[in-house]
């Protein structure tokens, strides 16, 4: 017979459940952004399912795509937003790229690195 659980361990899963329902609703959350308007390339790979460290040195990649293609932002904002998640201590002028321009520069995009492989697959998915 199944040992019922305790309401301490109960509260400890529900807290778990909901952690996790958060967490995927901030994910949909993001994708449906970068769906929407044109964000920088950090945040598309991020949205795709790239981690951060990889994601910055995949959108540094792009960049030089974009310069070499000569393909210029959609738009450009100011931020304090920093890759990792913290506050930046000044602003900071990004570039957004809209999907279809994202889908230009991951098909001219060629890593050697096999984590930048990996994630130029994950944003191509994404930009489809």
């Amino acid at each position: 017979m199944p040992k019922s659980t305790t309401r301490r361990e109960h509260r400890a899963n529900r807290r778990t459940l909901r952690a996790a329902l958060r967490r995927r609703a901030a994910e949909t959350r993001l994708t449906a952004s970068v769906r929407r308007r044109p964000r920088s390339l950090a945040t598309v790979a991020i949205a795709a399912g790239v981690d951060r460290t990889t994601a910055a040195g995949l959108a540094n990649g792009l960049r030089s795509v974009a310069k070499r293609l000569g393909v210029a932002p959609a738009e450009t904002a100011r931020t304090r937003r920093t890759v990792h998640g913290g506050r930046a201590t000044r602003t900071h002028t990004v570039a957004h790229y809209s999907l279809p321009q994202v889908r230009t520069l991951v098909a001219a995009y060629r890593p050697r690195k096999a984590d930048y492989v990996a994630a130029r697959a994950l944003v191509a998915a994404l930009a489809a």
